[in-house]
């Protein structure tokens, strides 16, 4: 009882620490860079723009906040806080924590779409549409095949239906990946499967954002629902809830992030998978405050390491390479240390 007693007291204290954890990362994102701002700079170009009013500030300066590191920072926060929030709603639903926001094959079809654009020279605005619409149809298809198969477990159905598509999808990107022109195609195909921020700008965001809040809305207002899905699929009936279609409903809603999140971004592993870990172990396993606080982490380990990435070395490090070479060890420590992180 006093166990349960400290995770009520501990989740609003741990959310509003996280919160004022992700400004402070955005700030220090936004301060960091080749070119230095201060941040009274920062101050005086956000409240210009909400304004109308001159800055004040040196028009080159201006740029490099509102074109450049804003825009980047903004999708830092939205693509981390949507792969974590899939990652939270995935491992949830399926009941298993090794389930990440790619086990239905919305990264192998986003993947697909983006590739098959880059390889027909399509614009940018295109091959994100592709790579959003190819990660939608991917998990539609595992749905449809889980749908005919009915005589046994769903999710082990879905699972498994979800492996298969994507091995498929896999090795379409590679057929395209080998008959790609090596000098102009495959360098742009493999730096998207690595994941970056670098080309972000302010359509992208709002190109994104309206996907992600329509996803959140069921995410949000079924999450007391949430908690019973975790239990087998009789249990949770006997106790009104009405499992398949909160699945369905629940899927459509963490693909549709994930895509979104996706198709500006490029593939980003291992956000998915570990953040929520880390936010159970803050908060424990309620999905009310599991939710918010996989976002808040999943924002602000997003901004970090993508700071980190374009401020290591003198080229930009791609965003899955340091997400995978963070995330693994870390992953790994957690498994060898705490066993209490998904009970």
């Amino acid at each position: 009882m006093s166990h349960h007693r400290n995770l009520l007291c501990a989740g609003p204290i741990s959310i509003g620490a996280l919160a004022v954890l992700l400004v402070a990362v955005v700030l220090a994102a936004i301060l960091t860079g080749k070119y230095p701002v201060t941040l009274g700079d920062i101050l005086a170009v956000v409240v210009s723009k909400a304004t109308g009013s001159p800055s004040g500030v040196a028009p080159n300066v201006e740029t490099v906040i509102w074109n450049v590191r804003l825009p980047r920072v903004g999708a830092g926060i939205l693509v981390g806080a949507s792969l974590a929030a899939a990652g939270a709603v995935y491992q949830g639903l399926f009941r298993n924590p090794l389930v990440s926001p790619d086990i239905l094959g919305v990264s192998a079809g986003a993947s697909f779409g983006a590739v098959t654009g880059i390889f027909l020279s399509l614009s940018v605005l295109a091959i994100q549409g592709l790579a959003f619409v190819g990660g939608l149809a991917a998990v539609a298809l595992v749905y449809a095949i889980g749908s005919v198969v009915r005589e046994r477990d769903p999710i082990l159905v879905l699972v498994l239906a979800g492996v298969a598509i994507g091995a498929l999808l896999g090795a379409c990107v590679s057929l395209l990946k080998v008959l790609a022109d090596p000098y102009n195609q495959l360098p742009a195909i493999t730096f998207w499967l690595l994941g970056s921020l670098a080309s972000i700008n302010r359509a992208d965001l709002l190109s994104i954002l309206p996907a992600v809040i329509v996803a959140l809305v069921p995410m949000a207002s079924l999450r007391w629902r949430m908690n019973l899905m975790t239990l087998d699929d009789e249990e949770a009936r006997a106790l009104g809830v009405e499992t398949r279609w909160i699945r369905i409903v629940i899927v459509a809603a963490a693909t549709l992030m994930t895509a979104a999140a996706v198709s500006v971004s490029g593939i980003v592993g291992w956000i998915g998978l570990l953040v929520p870990h880390v936010a159970r172990m803050f908060v424990g396993p309620d999905f009310s405050r599991l939710l918010p606080t996989s976002m808040l982490i999943g924002a602000a380990y997003m901004v970090g390491v993508d700071t980190l990435a374009r401020s290591i070395a003198a080229i930009e490090v791609p965003l899955g390479i340091l997400t995978a070479a963070i995330g693994a060890p870390f992953f790994l420590y957690l498994l060898l240390t705490t066993g209490r992180g998904w009970q």
